[in-house]
């Protein structure tokens, strides 16, 4: 895994681990949309690898990188964008319906 990536996984799957993850609403309602709930979210970012990773890029409301992951769970490719803190904030935690998520920040 580059050094780079393995700073932005490595902490992510811990603070999962720990269930140190902040969810916004708008991704309470995605994961509810899917049939899933924060302990199926947990469970997905524990298990991110090097290979998830697709995209950072800086939040044009807050500065900070926001990074997305791709990972597929069971038949579903996911689309997980999220803000690495001293938690985790996931913003996004969707199916990958298209090339492009439309939240706000970006």
């Amino acid at each position: 895994m580059p050094r780079e990536l393995a700073k932005i996984v490595a902490p992510v799957r811990a603070l999962a681990a720990q269930r140190a993850v902040r969810f916004t609403l708008k991704a309470v309602r995605e994961l509810s949309s899917l049939g899933l709930d924060e302990l199926d979210a947990f469970e997905a970012l524990a298990d991110l690898n090097a290979a998830d990773f697709n995209d950072k890029f800086a939040s044009v409301v807050t500065g900070e990188w926001m990074y997305v992951f791709k990972p597929l769970v069971g038949d579903t490719q996911l689309y997980v964008k999220l803000i690495l803190r001293d938690h985790c904030v996931v913003v996004s935690f969707h199916d990958d319906y298209g090339d492009d998520d439309e939240d706000e920040g970006r």
